[in-house]
């Protein structure tokens, strides 16, 4: 099998490098200076700092080179350039090889999940999405992780985790394509409730409430677009809100944080070297809320918060008052 991952970010990063260890792996990075760095001196220092990459791994900034001989082809680039990287390298894919989408994020106005613009931009090509509580480092450190790896065939699911599957880095596959993809794009929104918790200093009694409460509203937004309620239990939901809520490592998280100790957002993105997710999902989240019928109290303070409209204390004490715990809210 030869593997192609677009995107030299952490995580495709440390896809590629997992990738590598039992197939040939091309990495492509948009950057000419990542690439010749990841080829002549096995890191990349600007995404993955202190680590050391495989002398097996290859990378080009060149798409062509990178896809032309792909039987799996790997993309992991963030949800804003997600159509264009496609758009980039259909030309020269191989007819009908698997697609795999890291994105946790949906395509701004249309609201399309990661997979269906897999879709969009090139039909006929099997489409999955790996998705989990994956925190690039630990995994590059060697921790034990699991993720997910879900497509509506199985089949093509299990050949899949056969290629990435590596020491303590276990896989599961799933069927439940748009509850996955859900799960892993509504966290990230979640996750800045949970920072900007920190950052105010509230208590854990808070930030737990939090976290169950946000478990909750992605669930029935999740359910709304067809996805099972079953999965956001399991690694692509809870699991991977958890990671991202609690995660010193989460950028997500840092965002919610730093907003919770007064700074603007603006200056905390300029600052960032890669992309949270999570502030452009939660304009998206309304709009699919609305779109659904669901009603999502929590990650509408927080949209007001990053529009501008709302402050993180003003965010905590504008939630409503509760009802029954089945209730939103």
């Amino acid at each position: 099998m030869r593997v192609t991952v677009l995107g030299a970010g952490s995580w495709g990063t440390t896809v590629a490098t997992l990738a590598v260890g039992r197939n040939p792996t091309t990495l492509w990075a948009r950057s000419p200076a990542i690439a010749k760095e990841v080829n002549e001196g096995h890191t990349n220092e600007t995404y993955l700092p202190g680590f050391s990459l495989p002398d097996r791994l290859v990378a080009t900034s060149d798409v062509e080179e990178a896809v032309r001989d792909a039987d799996v082809l790997i993309v992991g680039v963030p949800s804003h350039g997600f159509r264009e990287a496609l758009q980039q390298a259909a030309p020269h894919v191989r007819p009908w090889i698997p697609i795999v989408s890291l994105t946790k994020g949906f395509e701004q106005r249309s609201l399309l999940r990661m997979t269906e613009v897999i879709r969009h931009v090139m039909p006929g090509h099997p489409s999955a999405a790996l998705t989990g509580p994956n925190l690039a480092k630990e995994i590059m450190s060697g921790q034990a992780a699991a993720s997910v790896m879900a497509t509506e065939d199985l089949s093509v699911a299990a050949a899949l985790q056969a290629v990435l599957q590596r020491g303590l880095f276990r896989i599961y596959t799933n069927h439940d394509v748009i509850g996955c993809e859900v799960g892993g794009a509504l966290k990230n929104v979640i996750a800045i409730a949970a920072g900007m918790a920190q950052g105010v200093g509230v208590g854990d009694n808070t930030r737990s409430a939090v976290i169950a409460r946000g478990l909750a509203e992605l669930t029935r937004l999740g359910v709304a677009m067809g996805g099972e309620a079953a999965t956001f239990a399991g690694l692509a939901g809870m699991g991977d809100l958890i990671a991202t809520c609690v995660s010193p490592q989460s950028r997500n998280r840092y965002v919610g944080e730093q907003l919770g100790r007064g700074r603007r957002l603006p200056d905390i993105l300029e600052e960032m070297t890669m992309v949270a997710e999570g502030v452009k999902t939660a304009a998206t989240v309304m709009e699919l809320a609305d779109r659904h019928g669901v009603d999502m109290p929590i990650c509408y303070e927080i949209y007001k918060v990053i529009q501008g409209d709302g402050t993180p204390m003003g965010a905590y004490r504008g939630l409503r008052s509760p009802g029954h715990e089945a209730d939103p809210g």
